[in-house]
């Protein structure tokens, strides 16, 4: 009898996109960032998430065309792999882990402190954090352990809820038509947007997307993945471009022109409650102070299913203990893989509580911070790797897809992680020393990647040489290269 496997043709185009646009939690996003941006960039601030979205969109375009080229489950690693060699494959695959790690692990803190912030906003309750976070631990763990096709039902539930209270926030400022002095679309113009702090609203608005081009570690489990994968990534990263400036314009116009940006530095974690209590009521206050609660959840969920996918394809290829490639028979879910982050999740926050840390300022942002640097240093990456991967191989592809798209796509993402560096203390509020070992992080854990590829390639050779390769149980035809030896293979 065989092992069980994770289920196929289980997820559709939406599924797939409530799992990546969900772990961006646009609610979270919206309410606890966006006053951020608007008291660094103004009111020009809605063009930043544009911009970002629009470069997104660029690197989906190479990233999707690839997908249609490589059939294994190992995401990026198995990308960049094709492209760079297996070297640098296996580097990138530890980096993914300490990225999607760092994004979820982090994410506990917050979970904790906007728990304790609605208790106390709804009902006058001091909650302690801690505990809060634990309890989560244990919900996302089990969410995990169901099947895809529940988790993706969930998502989809608590992803219409967030979205929903900020249609019901934009709708309201809409209506009466915001201010007396009207709506206005100066927010778009050249002068609004080209101001010393659009730099610092652009890191911010990459980092809001974190986590979308996620859609190709669900390749196994999606219903015809050809057209399923590339539909949802388009649709994750334009709704959420498209979603984020439409709705910090509309604050903007509740605020009015004039006063947002004091408004926002007066109280950034109430801009959002403000807006909605003096346009639709209270009552609108109070839900969305309980749906930000539910889109962090929804958010750690998306993550968890993510970080499991990476451990079973790592676990599967060899690289992690083989226990960690399990499958539950009944449920299909990578079982032992969501156990273990469970309990790495776990031990962090606990460590964190032990030192006496403050949930948001130091879990949350001090552990997301090298976790979203990691990705997006894996999105240059994967652009990189989509030119070196076409020049390799005959295909049909035309030079926009396999040329145009992932080169500009590659010089802008180097661009944005030089901005994310270079405003790091944005993300973090920490100390200099802090912030150069949170960014050190990254370069760090992928020496030690290639460390371990150098130590695979001499003790492990069977491992090494077929890490990232091609699933044997799909035709040659179908993996759009017939005969073609393993695509790393010059580059070993």
């Amino acid at each position: 009898m065989s092992a069980p496997t994770l289920r196929r043709g289980t997820l559709g185009t939406a599924d797939i996109a409530f799992f990546v646009i969900s772990a961006a939690a646009p609610l979270t996003v919206m309410a606890g960032v966006a006053p951020v941006a608007l008291m660094l960039g103004g009111i020009g601030a809605p063009v930043g998430y544009l911009l970002a979205g629009i470069t997104l969109t660029v690197f989906a375009v190479g990233f999707t065309t690839m997908s249609r080229h490589v059939r294994s489950d190992g995401a990026f690693y198995a990308y960049i792999t094709r492209g760079f060699g297996t070297p640098v494959g296996i580097a990138a695959a530890l980096v993914a882990m300490l990225g999607y790690n760092g994004m979820e692990i982090g994410v506990y803190g917050l979970l904790g402190s906007a728990t304790a912030d609605t208790s106390h906003a709804l009902w006058g309750a001091d909650v302690p954090w801690l505990p809060v976070s634990l309890a989560g631990l244990l919900l996302i763990w089990y969410g995990g352990f169901r099947s895809v096709d529940f988790g993706a039902k969930v998502l989809g539930v608590l992803l219409a809820a967030e979205t929903g209270i900020l249609v019901l926030l934009a709708g309201g400022v809409l209506l009466e038509g915001g201010t007396p002095a009207g709506l206005s679309l100066a927010s778009f113009s050249p002068g609004n947007v080209l101001v010393p702090g659009t730099a610092a609203v652009l890191a911010c608005a990459f980092a809001a997307f974190t986590g979308f081009e996620s859609t190709v570690i669900y390749r196994r489990e999606a219903r015809d993945p050809e057209r399923t994968i590339p539909r949802a990534t388009y649709i994750a990263v334009g709704f959420l471009g498209l979603f984020y400036a439409f709705i910090v314009w509309t604050v903007i116009q509740a605020f009015g022109e004039e006063k947002v940006v004091q408004a926002a530095a007066d109280d950034p974690g109430g801009l959002f409650f403000s807006a909605i209590t003096a346009y639709v009521g209270a009552w609108a206050a109070d839900l969305m102070h309980v749906l930000i609660v539910t889109s962090v959840l929804a958010s750690l969920l998306a993550f968890h299913n993510a970080i499991n996918r990476y451990g079973l394809a790592l676990a599967e290829e060899g690289v992690l203990p083989a226990a960690l490639g399990r499958v539950h028979p009944r449920h299909r879910s990578p079982y032992v893989a969501g156990a273990a982050q469970t309990l790495l999740g776990a031990v962090v926050v606990v460590g964190f509580a032990a030192a006496g840390a403050d949930p948001y300022a130091q879990l949350l942002l001090w552990v997301n911070t090298p976790g979203m640097i990691g990705l997006m240093v894996l999105q240059l990456l994967a652009a990189v790797a989509v030119l070196l991967f076409f020049r390799r191989i005959p295909h049909g592809e035309g030079v926009l897809r396999t040329v145009v798209a992932p080169l500009v796509a590659a010089v802008l993402l180097a661009g944005a992680i030089g901005l994310v560096s270079y405003n790091v203390e944005l993300f973090t509020g920490a100390a200099t020393g802090v912030n150069v070992l949170l960014v050190s992080l990254v370069p760090g854990t992928f020496l030690i990647g290639l460390l371990l590829a150098r130590r695979l390639k001499h003790r492990r050779p069977e491992v090494y040489a077929s890490f990232a390769a091609e699933p044997c149980d799909e035709p040659a035809e179908d993996r759009g290269q017939p005969g073609l030896p393993h695509p790393a293979s010059a580059n070993r």
